[in-house]
């Protein structure tokens, strides 16, 4: 099974420092398997990295990006309805969304921001932040 890392870990491979590279590391040395959504992805991309970068957090994660389908369109935008309509929390809608379809859990440090979604299927992986 893969992991789906949220935007902000994905953040934290490229962030000299981030102490959170620790907990990522020890589950590749575990063998867990990384990927991530299309959507967080996206997000990632926005930067500010460099090519170097995108390229070695693309090699970290062997290419397991998900697609993001019309179907998880719509499920996601019944999230978005059936978690109060917030603003601003549409793309965690579309990660979530992306998470279930593929019946995976997304690791993030943002819990407050995903744990809404567990009712609704989603499985989480806690990391502290």
């Amino acid at each position: 099974m893969t992991l789906q890392l949220d935007t902000n870990l994905l953040i934290d491979l490229v962030t000299a420092g981030s102490p959170h590279v620790a907990v990522i590391r020890q589950w590749l040395a575990s063998g867990e398997k990384l990927g991530a959504s299309a959507i967080a992805w996206s997000e990632f991309c926005n930067g500010p990295h460099t090519a170097e970068q995108k390229n070695a957090v693309f090699a970290v994660l062997e290419k397991r990006i998900s697609d993001f389908t019309w179907r998880q369109a719509e499920d996601a935008a019944r999230l978005f309805h059936r978690t109060g309509r917030r603003r601003g929390s549409h793309s965690d809608c579309m990660i979530a969304a992306s998470a279930i379809a593929h019946h995976v859990p997304v690791a993030t440090r943002n819990i407050r921001d995903f744990e809404r979604f567990v009712p609704f299927g989603l499985k989480l992986r806690a990391v502290p932040a």
